[in-house]
């Protein structure tokens, strides 16, 4: 990768009274902090910049759209910035309750009578802002396995969504859900007549000058200069699909570039104001930074946080005495990082093609540091050092089951007797079928999602999964009276922890 790891474009503009911390990690270490660590994480494209009272002082775009090809990273490539969508729509919400068209914390209910929770009470008292702040009592990523990469559509997923049951209590727990965003982001025609990606693209998009920014994943095939999705499992970089989540689109479909992200910050900066024009209320944006969800106290390697929130859209937690308001996204091959630091009217984004990395993290928190006049910590250095040991730890599990797979254990049953078919009473149907002496899962869903079973032990296999995002799980079968009775199905962590108990139907 090192060939090609090369500057694309740089605009540094240092103020004048800059303080030689700062001028001397952007202009002398930034390059090959950033270089040695795509090195490290094998990422083939990164773009960052910085905005600082107003201006961009920093924008730069590092290696390839695609790996094993010559096309260069610019600042308007685009890349999938995955959950940074929620804060565009959190904010265009905010965004018409400041123009009186409809209130935060009106009912779910009262734009779509159609929505349903497993508890009807819940459902007719939720408002718009349990949707945006992650309180409905489910588990973090809890149903999207089903809603993300299928060919459900948006109706679908809420529909599945009413009939998912919460492990806690509404409004007691923090869960991150982002089939909420969705409804929330399906209250927007409701009130204006338009779909949500027309009103992001009339309200934000054309007024910021984000002319290399999409709202819907179908539009990908029409944009010339985009990064390439990658992941990199047990230490193999490779290219994978684009995600397929335009039936979850306000919770994170939006693609854009470093650049046209640049001018969203400075208008989040600045009270809504760009160029001189304002296009966001200040009410609008300060009521998406109201926390409304606590999530305790969240350690960091180097300094002391006092308190971590969710907001609309955004969390919120402190640092070294500043407000900190930031998001991150993650989806198929890309992970993104969003922060405010609105006391020092300074803004980061970081944009990477990669799904495998938290060099975006660690690159938001050392610019962080710089302005901050605080001590350089090399941050990814710690990163590397613990995905390292995990990978370790996973291939030392890996080894483990292929000993134990290589050495055929006895199954209860023929192997054949695990082939038919399975539905989960939410997600629907599952196949499994039996080819050349190997068991090959399918689901109804997911049309390029496919598993191959292998016996471990007994009654349990390991699934394979043909897309690395989804892992390589345990999948046990549980068994009554010499027959299969059912199989449970975990995905990575990545997409969803919650398992799902499908039943054999013959």
């Amino acid at each position: 990768m090192k060939n090609f790891l090369s500057l694309i474009m740089s605009v540094i503009v240092l103020p004048a009274d800059g303080q030689q911390r700062t001028e001397t990690f952007l202009r002398d270490s930034l390059d090959s902090y950033v270089i040695k660590a795509m090195e490290e994480w094998q990422i083939p494209g990164v773009s960052v910049a910085v905005v600082k009272d107003g201006k961009t002082v920093l924008m730069k775009a590092y290696g390839v759209r695609e790996t094993g090809k010559p096309e260069k990273v610019d600042t308007n490539t685009m890349f999938m910035i995955g959950s940074n969508s929620k804060a565009f729509t959190a904010t265009a919400l905010a965004q018409l309750q400041a123009e009186g068209k409809l209130r935060l914390d009106d009912p779910v209910q009262k734009y779509l009578p159609q929505f349903k929770l497993h508890d009807t009470w819940v459902a007719g008292h939720a408002i718009i802002r349990d949707l945006l702040s992650h309180r409905l009592g489910f588990h973090t990523f809890q149903g999207d396995f089903m809603f993300f990469d299928t060919d459900l559509t948006s109706e679908q997923v809420l529909d599945k969504l009413g009939r998912l049951e919460p492990p806690f209590g509404f409004r007691t727990t923090w869960g991150y859900c982002n089939a909420a965003f969705l409804a929330a982001g399906e209250i927007i025609p409701k009130v204006t007549g338009k779909t949500w990606a027309a009103f992001l693209k009339e309200r934000i998009f054309d007024p910021l000058d984000m002319r290399n920014t999409i709202a819907l994943s179908a539009d990908i095939p029409k944009m010339k200069n985009i990064a390439a999705a990658h992941s990199v499992f047990l230490g193999e970089l490779k290219k994978v699909p684009y995600g397929r989540i335009d039936n979850l689109a306000p919770a994170g479909s939006i693609g854009s570039s470093v650049a046209d992200m640049s001018h969203w910050v400075k208008a989040l900066l600045s009270g809504g104001y760009y160029e001189g024009r304002e296009v966001l209320a200040k009410d609008a944006i300060a009521e998406t930074r109201l926390p409304h969800s606590s999530l305790g106290e969240w350690g960091h390697p180097f300094n002391r946080r006092q308190f971590s929130l969710y907001g609309l859209g955004w969390f919120t937690f402190s640092y070294e005495g500043r407000l900190i308001v930031e998001h991150q996204g993650g989806v198929n091959g890309f992970v993104t990082a969003v922060r405010l630091l609105p006391e020092e009217n300074l803004g980061i984004v970081v944009l990477t093609n990669t799904e495998s990395n938290n060099f975006y993290n660690d690159l938001a928190d050392e610019l962080t540091d710089v302005f901050l006049q605080l001590p350089f910590r090399n941050y990814t250095s710690s990163s590397l050092s613990d995905d390292r040991e995990n990978t370790q730890h996973i291939k030392a599990g890996l080894e483990k089951i292929n000993k134990e797979i290589a050495a055929k254990p006895t199954l209860p049953v023929p192997l054949s007797a695990f082939a038919g078919t399975y539905e989960h009473p939410v997600y629907g149907k599952m196949n499994i079928r039996l080819e050349k002496d190997t068991l090959k899962m399918r689901f109804e869903h997911h049309r390029n999602l496919t598993g191959t079973l292998l016996p471990q032990k007994e009654d349990q296999f390991v699934c394979f999964y043909n897309i690395p995002m989804y892992g390589i799980k345990e999948t046990p079968f549980t068994i009554e009276k010499e027959k299969v009775s059912t199989v449970t199905v975990r995905v990575a962590g990545f997409v969803e922890s919650t398992p799902y108990v499908f039943r054999k139907l013959d």
